[in-house]
């Protein structure tokens, strides 16, 4: 897949293992839902290949789904404020990110969160029990360039303007609104690293909750895919998905994991994608309108509920 536009650089985003997983979606979707947005990354990919006619873009941290709204609706205006607050901190960048930090937990201006998110460390949002963002700035760089994240900004408003629709609700709010010929993807709150709770959000998924709510989109006949568990060589994060749901488990390679290299281990990190079994059977009797590689196919083809 030829680079596409992200101005939000996002820890855990789904951006490099997007092109993977769009093998799993329909060419032809109504709206393609995330109710976990992040940076929106699985959005912004399938729209840079139109397979859906719609987008429901929605992240419960508000300054962040508030973001992509600007970035998509409001372009010009988005690119010329990051570029003041940017040129502002020539004279002393870390003392004026903290200021920006400062006005952002005061004021939870969607604008000033762009430029955190440029300058903080290795782009990892982060939030103390009360809400306050707390991530520290990245001293060895001054964020991305003004020049870049204007071709960023209007690369994804290019993409998505006029077709988008965002919001900041509870998730089991936005399942409630899709339908048969939608796509849900779901990336929810890394629970292999923080259980019930993810200092990205305010508060957490609970994973037995989450399961309920997957048996209620099978009883309903929604198309969803999600991305939960992982593992590093033998060690295993979170707690997979239950095999009474009757999904189909396939596991993406994520690249060689940076933490194991400084401890002197060459370890693959890899991320679990579970299928709906409505998902499946639609790429089961109509294959050649998906993008699913042939060698992929005997994979998620195994019986129902075993993982693969």
């Amino acid at each position: 897949m030829k680079s596409l536009p992200h101005p939000i650089q996002y820890q855990g985003s789904k951006r490099n293992l997007a092109s993977v997983i769009l093998r799993h979606l329909p060419k032809a979707i109504d709206t393609l839902i995330e109710p976990f947005a992040g940076s929106a990354a699985i959005s912004i990919a399938a729209a840079a290949h139109k397979m859906a006619k719609s987008y429901l873009i929605n992240d419960l941290n508000k300054p962040l789904a508030e973001l992509l709204q600007l970035i998509v609706e409001s372009p010009i205006e988005t690119a010329m404020f990051y570029e003041g607050v940017w040129n502002e901190q020539h004279s002393d960048s870390i003392e004026h990110y903290y200021k920006i930090r400062e006005a952002f937990n005061r004021t939870q201006d969607p604008r000033l969160f762009l430029y955190l998110l440029a300058r903080c460390v290795k782009g990892s949002v982060r939030y103390n029990s009360d809400g306050i963002f707390n991530q520290s700035p990245d001293k060895r760089r001054y964020g991305t360039q003004p020049k870049t994240m204007r071709k960023n900004i209007f690369g994804v408003s290019a993409l998505l303007k006029g077709k988008t629709e965002f919001s900041s609700l509870d998730y089991r709010e936005i399942l409630d609104k899709a339908q048969n010929t939608d796509l849900v993807y779901m990336d929810p709150p890394y629970q292999g690293v923080c259980g019930d709770r993810d200092s990205r959000y305010f508060s957490g998924i609970n994973h037995d909750d989450f399961v309920s709510v997957l048996e209620w989109l099978n009883l309903r006949g929604i198309a969803y895919i999600v991305s939960y568990d992982g593992r590093r060589g033998s060690k295993t994060f979170g707690e997979l998905l239950p095999s009474s749901l009757e999904l189909t488990r396939v596991e993406l390679d994520a690249g060689r994991s940076s933490q194991a290299t400084l401890l002197g281990r060459d370890e693959v990190t890899y991320e679990s994608l579970y299928l709906s079994r409505t998902l499946t059977d639609k790429l089961a009797c109509k294959s050649t309108e998906y993008y699913l590689p042939q060698t992929q196919q005997c994979s998620l083809f195994e019986p129902r509920g075993h993982y693969v």
